[in-house]
Protein backbone atom coordinates (compact mmCIF):
# COMPACT_ATOMS: atom_id res chain seq x y z
CA UNK A 1 0.00 0.00 0.00
CA UNK A 2 1.64 3.24 -1.13
CA UNK A 3 2.40 6.27 0.99
CA UNK A 4 1.46 9.26 -1.15
CA UNK A 5 2.46 12.88 -0.66
CA UNK A 6 0.50 15.59 -2.46
CA UNK A 7 1.76 19.17 -2.54
CA UNK A 8 -0.56 22.17 -2.63
CA UNK A 9 -0.47 25.96 -2.40
CA UNK A 10 -2.82 28.51 -0.83
CA UNK A 11 -3.13 31.38 -3.33
CA UNK A 12 -5.01 34.62 -3.92
CA UNK A 13 -8.45 34.12 -5.45
CA UNK A 14 -8.31 36.20 -8.60
CA UNK A 15 -12.09 36.71 -8.49
CA UNK A 16 -11.57 39.21 -5.65
CA UNK A 17 -8.91 41.34 -7.37
CA UNK A 18 -10.18 44.78 -8.31
CA UNK A 19 -8.80 47.34 -10.75
CA UNK A 20 -8.33 50.94 -9.69
CA UNK A 21 -8.94 53.97 -11.89
CA UNK A 22 -5.23 54.15 -12.74
CA UNK A 23 -5.16 50.53 -13.87
CA UNK A 24 -3.34 49.34 -10.75
CA UNK A 25 -4.59 46.11 -9.17
CA UNK A 26 -6.27 46.41 -5.78
CA UNK A 27 -5.58 43.46 -3.43
CA UNK A 28 -7.05 44.99 -0.26
CA UNK A 29 -10.21 42.86 -0.31
CA UNK A 30 -8.84 39.63 -1.71
CA UNK A 31 -9.70 36.20 -0.40
CA UNK A 32 -7.63 33.06 -0.79
CA UNK A 33 -8.24 29.60 -2.23
CA UNK A 34 -6.63 26.27 -2.89
CA UNK A 35 -4.72 26.52 -6.17
CA UNK A 36 -6.93 25.18 -8.95
CA UNK A 37 -4.28 22.79 -10.28
CA UNK A 38 -3.61 21.43 -6.79
CA UNK A 39 -7.24 20.40 -6.41
CA UNK A 40 -6.66 17.96 -9.26
CA UNK A 41 -3.46 16.74 -7.61
CA UNK A 42 -5.24 16.08 -4.31
CA UNK A 43 -8.09 14.31 -6.08
CA UNK A 44 -5.61 12.11 -7.99
CA UNK A 45 -3.86 11.16 -4.74
CA UNK A 46 -7.10 10.34 -2.92
CA UNK A 47 -8.41 8.23 -5.81
CA UNK A 48 -5.20 6.20 -5.81
CA UNK A 49 -5.60 5.65 -2.07
CA UNK A 50 -9.18 4.49 -2.61
CA UNK A 51 -7.99 2.02 -5.27
CA UNK A 52 -4.76 0.77 -3.69
CA UNK A 53 -4.98 1.63 -0.01
CA UNK A 54 -2.16 3.42 1.77
CA UNK A 55 -2.08 6.97 3.07
CA UNK A 56 -2.15 10.49 1.64
CA UNK A 57 -0.27 13.36 3.27
CA UNK A 58 -0.95 16.88 2.01
CA UNK A 59 2.07 19.20 2.25
CA UNK A 60 2.21 22.97 1.82
CA UNK A 61 4.72 25.78 2.31
CA UNK A 62 3.36 29.20 3.28
CA UNK A 63 2.80 31.83 5.92
CA UNK A 64 1.13 31.07 9.28
CA UNK A 65 -2.05 32.71 7.98
CA UNK A 66 -2.58 29.94 5.43
CA UNK A 67 -4.21 27.60 7.97
CA UNK A 68 -7.56 27.75 6.14
CA UNK A 69 -5.88 26.03 3.24
CA UNK A 70 -5.06 23.06 5.47
CA UNK A 71 -8.72 22.52 6.32
CA UNK A 72 -9.75 22.84 2.68
CA UNK A 73 -7.12 20.35 1.56
CA UNK A 74 -7.89 17.85 4.33
CA UNK A 75 -11.63 18.03 3.61
CA UNK A 76 -10.87 16.61 0.15
CA UNK A 77 -9.63 13.26 1.45
CA UNK A 78 -5.99 13.28 2.63
CA UNK A 79 -5.33 11.53 5.95
CA UNK A 80 -3.06 14.20 7.40
CA UNK A 81 -1.20 17.37 6.49
CA UNK A 82 2.25 18.87 6.94
CA UNK A 83 2.28 22.67 7.27
CA UNK A 84 5.69 24.25 6.64
CA UNK A 85 5.22 27.84 7.71
CA UNK A 86 7.00 31.05 8.50
CA UNK A 87 6.13 34.71 8.10
CA UNK A 88 9.00 35.06 5.62
CA UNK A 89 7.58 32.38 3.30
CA UNK A 90 5.38 34.89 1.47
CA UNK A 91 7.44 35.59 -1.66
CA UNK A 92 9.46 32.44 -2.19
CA UNK A 93 10.93 31.67 -5.59
CA UNK A 94 9.94 28.18 -6.90
CA UNK A 95 13.47 26.82 -6.40
CA UNK A 96 13.25 27.84 -2.74
CA UNK A 97 9.87 26.17 -2.31
CA UNK A 98 11.28 22.97 -3.83
CA UNK A 99 14.32 23.13 -1.54
CA UNK A 100 12.13 23.57 1.55
CA UNK A 101 9.91 20.67 0.51
CA UNK A 102 13.02 18.55 -0.02
CA UNK A 103 14.31 19.31 3.50
CA UNK A 104 10.94 18.46 5.05
CA UNK A 105 10.19 15.32 3.04
CA UNK A 106 13.68 13.86 3.46
CA UNK A 107 13.71 14.33 7.20
CA UNK A 108 10.13 13.71 8.26
CA UNK A 109 7.87 11.97 5.75
CA UNK A 110 7.70 8.50 4.25
CA UNK A 111 6.63 8.33 0.61
CA UNK A 112 6.35 6.10 -2.42
CA UNK A 113 4.75 8.64 -4.72
CA UNK A 114 4.64 12.46 -4.76
CA UNK A 115 1.95 14.26 -6.75
CA UNK A 116 2.00 17.95 -7.67
CA UNK A 117 -0.18 20.11 -9.87
CA UNK A 118 1.41 21.12 -13.18
CA UNK A 119 1.78 24.66 -11.82
CA UNK A 120 0.20 27.05 -9.34
CA UNK A 121 -2.68 29.42 -9.98
CA UNK A 122 -0.53 32.46 -9.19
CA UNK A 123 3.02 32.08 -10.55
CA UNK A 124 2.42 29.03 -12.77
CA UNK A 125 6.19 28.52 -13.03
CA UNK A 126 5.86 24.72 -13.41
CA UNK A 127 9.16 24.34 -11.56
CA UNK A 128 8.45 23.01 -8.07
CA UNK A 129 7.59 19.41 -9.05
CA UNK A 130 10.58 18.76 -11.35
CA UNK A 131 12.99 20.53 -9.00
CA UNK A 132 11.71 18.52 -6.04
CA UNK A 133 12.15 15.23 -7.93
CA UNK A 134 15.69 16.21 -8.94
CA UNK A 135 16.62 17.09 -5.36
CA UNK A 136 15.20 13.81 -4.05
CA UNK A 137 16.86 11.81 -6.83
CA UNK A 138 13.65 10.15 -8.06
CA UNK A 139 12.00 9.85 -11.50
CA UNK A 140 9.69 12.65 -12.61
CA UNK A 141 6.84 12.40 -15.12
CA UNK A 142 5.19 15.74 -15.96
CA UNK A 143 1.79 16.75 -17.37
CA UNK A 144 0.11 13.43 -16.57
CA UNK A 145 -3.56 13.05 -17.55
CA UNK A 146 -4.06 9.45 -16.36
CA UNK A 147 -2.29 7.68 -13.51
CA UNK A 148 -2.31 4.23 -11.95
CA UNK A 149 -0.10 2.11 -9.70
CA UNK A 150 0.98 -1.34 -10.87
CA UNK A 151 2.93 -3.14 -8.15
CA UNK A 152 6.10 -1.16 -7.49
CA UNK A 153 5.74 1.16 -10.46
CA UNK A 154 3.42 3.84 -11.80
CA UNK A 155 1.81 3.89 -15.23
CA UNK A 156 1.37 7.46 -16.47
CA UNK A 157 -0.40 8.66 -19.60
CA UNK A 158 0.01 12.08 -21.15
CA UNK A 159 -0.79 13.87 -24.39
CA UNK A 160 2.06 14.81 -26.71
CA UNK A 161 2.10 16.30 -30.19
CA UNK A 162 2.42 12.87 -31.77
CA UNK A 163 -0.47 11.34 -29.81
CA UNK A 164 -0.70 9.61 -26.42
CA UNK A 165 2.49 8.81 -24.51
CA UNK A 166 2.32 6.00 -21.92
CA UNK A 167 5.22 5.74 -19.49
CA UNK A 168 6.21 3.52 -16.58
CA UNK A 169 8.46 4.56 -13.71
CA UNK A 170 9.71 2.72 -10.65
CA UNK A 171 8.58 3.90 -7.25
CA UNK A 172 9.46 6.11 -5.52
CA UNK A 173 8.58 8.70 -8.17
CA UNK A 174 7.02 12.12 -8.65
CA UNK A 175 4.34 13.16 -11.13
CA UNK A 176 2.77 16.49 -12.02
CA UNK A 177 -0.83 16.26 -13.19
CA UNK A 178 -2.94 18.38 -15.54
CA UNK A 179 -6.59 19.37 -14.94
CA UNK A 180 -7.77 16.78 -17.49
CA UNK A 181 -6.87 13.98 -15.07
CA UNK A 182 -10.11 14.31 -13.06
CA UNK A 183 -12.93 16.45 -11.73
CA UNK A 184 -12.12 17.33 -8.10
CA UNK A 185 -14.76 16.41 -5.55
CA UNK A 186 -16.65 19.09 -3.67
CA UNK A 187 -16.32 18.53 0.10
CA UNK A 188 -19.54 18.15 2.05
CA UNK A 189 -20.34 19.37 5.55
CA UNK A 190 -19.21 16.08 7.10
CA UNK A 191 -15.91 16.22 5.18
CA UNK A 192 -15.25 19.74 6.45
CA UNK A 193 -16.02 18.78 10.06
CA UNK A 194 -13.80 15.70 9.86
CA UNK A 195 -10.94 17.77 8.40
CA UNK A 196 -10.52 19.69 11.66
CA UNK A 197 -9.88 16.41 13.52
CA UNK A 198 -7.08 15.19 11.24
CA UNK A 199 -3.41 15.35 12.19
CA UNK A 200 -1.40 18.39 11.12
CA UNK A 201 2.39 18.32 11.41
CA UNK A 202 3.74 21.84 11.87
CA UNK A 203 7.25 22.68 10.69
CA UNK A 204 8.70 26.17 11.13
CA UNK A 205 11.74 27.87 9.60
CA UNK A 206 13.69 27.15 12.78
CA UNK A 207 13.26 23.42 12.13
CA UNK A 208 14.89 23.62 8.69
CA UNK A 209 18.64 23.08 8.11
CA UNK A 210 18.94 26.17 5.88
CA UNK A 211 17.65 29.75 5.88
CA UNK A 212 15.35 30.92 3.11
CA UNK A 213 14.90 34.64 2.57
CA UNK A 214 12.14 35.94 0.24
CA UNK A 215 13.58 36.16 -3.28
CA UNK A 216 10.72 37.65 -5.27
CA UNK A 217 9.80 41.33 -5.31
CA UNK A 218 6.86 42.81 -7.20
CA UNK A 219 7.94 46.11 -8.71
CA UNK A 220 4.59 46.99 -10.27
CA UNK A 221 1.44 45.30 -11.45
CA UNK A 222 -1.32 46.70 -13.65
CA UNK A 223 -4.41 45.21 -15.20
CA UNK A 224 -4.36 44.16 -18.83
CA UNK A 225 -6.24 46.47 -21.14
CA UNK A 226 -7.56 46.21 -24.67
CA UNK A 227 -8.20 49.09 -26.99
CA UNK A 228 -9.64 48.70 -30.48
CA UNK A 229 -8.87 51.19 -33.23
CA UNK A 230 -11.27 49.52 -35.67
CA UNK A 231 -8.89 49.69 -38.64
CA UNK A 232 -9.64 47.15 -41.36
CA UNK A 233 -7.31 45.78 -44.02
CA UNK A 234 -8.21 44.10 -47.32
CA UNK A 235 -7.44 40.38 -47.53
CA UNK A 236 -4.79 40.69 -50.22
CA UNK A 237 -1.03 41.06 -50.33
CA UNK A 238 -1.16 44.85 -50.01
CA UNK A 239 -3.53 44.56 -47.05
CA UNK A 240 -1.26 42.06 -45.28
CA UNK A 241 1.72 44.35 -45.81
CA UNK A 242 -0.25 47.31 -44.42
CA UNK A 243 -1.32 45.20 -41.43
CA UNK A 244 2.30 44.25 -40.64
CA UNK A 245 3.42 47.87 -40.94
CA UNK A 246 0.63 48.95 -38.58
CA UNK A 247 1.70 46.40 -35.98
CA UNK A 248 5.30 47.55 -36.28
CA UNK A 249 4.25 51.17 -35.83
CA UNK A 250 2.40 50.25 -32.62
CA UNK A 251 5.48 48.49 -31.31
CA UNK A 252 3.94 45.03 -31.40
CA UNK A 253 6.49 43.83 -33.95
CA UNK A 254 10.17 44.75 -33.84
Amino acid sequence: MPDIIVCFKWVIDEAYIRTGSSGALDFRSVNYKLSDYDRNAIEAAVRLKEECGGTVTAVTVGTPGATKGLKDALSRGPDKACFVNDQSFDNLEPSQTAAILTDVIKGRLEYDLIICGEGSSDLYAQQVGPRLAEALGIPCVSFVQKLSIDGNRIIAERKVEEGINIMAAQLPALVTVVPDINNPRIPGVKDTLMASKKEVISVTADDLPATYEPALQTVSMTAASMERNCITFPADQAGIQAFVEALAKEGVLR
